[in-house]
């Protein structure tokens, strides 16, 4: 049986306690509403502001309510959503998208090219909160001719249209948010997605209810509640007795020996890595502390007995299945290397450098007992570090106002697959979302924002990450298998992006 701490159970119990109150059905093995306990609460409903938007673990939830502009597949290609068509122009000074026809809100009203338009300028607004703001603005002037739409390209960006398919990217109603205003929307918010919000409560769960008028394939789920259980041991405590029908990210030991018994379960390599931030401040300024921590963790160890084998170890910020993967940049195990490394600034096992690392704990599979095994390698070699735990909205807060630790444990997901949206915006100094401002780094990514020669842009990349490995800027770790358990009852299809969606769950 699973062990569950007393703090566990209480989360559990509150959460079936506020589910029970606005009458949550009876469970059966014809599953009539799908029940999923999910692994991070939702704190917005605008998935277009704020540090939420930033979340890559919220967007299946996002994309169960709002339309992304371009559609992804499960293996991260694009495909025709809202817009389908689009392009540059032959000189790549405009772009132009079709917008779909027959696409309807859910208040009923028509999704028109003047919502994609709003959507896109409101995005830009250097005053709106877009965290991606920077992208988005780099396109403007726009024409609107029956479904097509045409924009001058105010500043060339080789992934605008992958954009439209991640982070920020969806469609908002104009008319409904000019009406309601930000309050409004956020206490009753529409989109176009498959599912309607029915009933949300903060920090407990939301109800969705299928759209009847959806424009894509329609929902066998009719209904389909998300519990918010951040704690992984209720999760696992939920799904086992039956009081949700889907659930993720557990202890991968915990999946193996539920899956070997009444429940099911998938294994996908997803979008998502594991990496430690450094942040160029204290002891983190001198190279050989930072060569000597890379050196001293044994990634693929780790993987294996913690993670069971579930996982990719990494050198750098690419994954196999990214667009600038470079296999011949290796940072090695190297313990007696870290140790002489130390050696050099005046470190050892009898005066260790000294800080500290932040990390999760429960947000993902073994996160916690990762950092600690990682300060266990590091101690050998002559690193004391110290761990701080918080929630992830905390690292989101301390990340955008520069304010993390030496060290700091996060999970950096690119559902796009471009380099620009792992090496560029987690290493790039000016990036909100970087902790490193060394200016050499700066400079060698600058150049690439705009690089229109696409192989020259890839191999541009590729030397940025070996610069990254040879001085030692970020630790990469492993690329995550997303571990999901479902009941008999549902078949659940993985996406490689890591968003659980419903929309995609069908009865087993």
């Amino acid at each position: 049986m699973t062990t569950l701490s007393k703090r566990s159970l209480l989360k559990l119990g509150a959460a079936s306690i506020s589910l029970a109150a606005v009458g949550l059905p009876a469970f059966a093995q014809n599953i009539d509403e799908l029940v999923i306990a999910n692994n991070v609460s939702l704190p917005s409903w605008d998935p277009t502001v704020g540090l939420s938007a930033v979340n890559p673990t919220l967007q299946g939830m996002y994309q169960s309510v709002f339309d992304l502009f371009i559609a992804q597949d499960t293996d991260l290609s694009q495909v025709p959503g809202i817009v389908t068509d689009w392009g540059w122009n032959d000189d790549k000074s405009q772009i132009f998208m079709t917008v779909r026809e027959g696409v309807k809100w859910h208040d009923g009203t028509d999704l028109t090219p003047e919502d994609v338009v709003w959507s896109l300028e409101t995005a830009a607004d250097p005053d709106g909160g877009n965290p991606i703001q920077f992208i988005w603005s780099t396109v403007g002037n726009f024409q609107i001719d029956g479904q097509r739409i045409t924009a001058d390209v105010l500043r060339f960006e080789p992934t605008i249209f992958k954009w439209m398919s991640f982070l920020t990217g969806y469609v908002r109603p104009k008319a409904y948010i000019e009406r309601v205003g930000a309050e409004g929307f956020e206490a009753a918010p529409i989109g176009s997605g498959p599912y309607m919000v029915e009933k949300y409560e903060r920090n407990a769960f939301v109800r969705l209810k299928a759209f009847g008028d959806y424009w894509g394939p329609k929902p066998e789920f009719e209904s389909v509640t998300i519990k918010f259980v951040t704690d992984a041991a209720a999760r696992v405590a939920e799904v086992e007795s039956g009081n949700a029908h889907v659930t993720l990210e557990m202890p991968y030991e915990e999946f193996d020996r539920l899956k070997a018994g009444k429940l099911e379960g998938v294994a996908h390599p997803v979008s998502d890595i594991a990496m430690i931030f450094f942040n160029d401040i204290e002891v983190m300024t001198d190279p050989n502390v930072r060569k000597a921590a890379v050196m001293a963790v044994d990634k693929q160890a780790i993987v294996d007995r913690l993670l069971s084998g579930y996982g990719v170890p990494i050198d750098t910020l690419q994954t196999p299945e990214y667009a600038a993967y470079d296999a011949s940049i290796t940072t090695p195990y190297d313990p007696d290397g870290a140790k002489a490394l130390l050696a050099k600034s005046g470190y050892g096992l009898d005066n260790p450098v000294k800080f500290k690392i932040q990390t999760t704990r429960g947000f993902k599979p073994k996160d916690y007992e990762i950092i600690q095994a990682i300060v266990g390698l590091w101690r050998r070699v002559g690193i004391e570090a110290e761990i701080e735990v918080y929630e992830v909205a905390k690292h989101y807060e301390l990340r955008a106002t520069d304010q993390l630790a030496p060290a700091a444990f996060y999970n950096w997901g690119n559902s796009i697959g471009d380099p620009t949206t792992s090496t560029g915006f987690a290493m790039f100094g000016p990036s909100p979302h970087s902790v490193w401002d060394g200016e050499d780094l700066a400079a060698m990514i600058g150049p690439l924002w705009g690089e229109a020669d696409e192989t020259k842009r890839i191999e541009g990349w590729k030397a940025v990450d070996r610069k990254i490995a040879e001085d030692a800027l970020v630790l990469p770790l492993f690329q995550y298998v997303q571990p999901i358990l479902h009941a008999p009852g549902v078949t659940v299809v993985p996406h490689t992006s890591g968003a659980l969606l419903p929309a995609l769950m069908t009865r087993g």
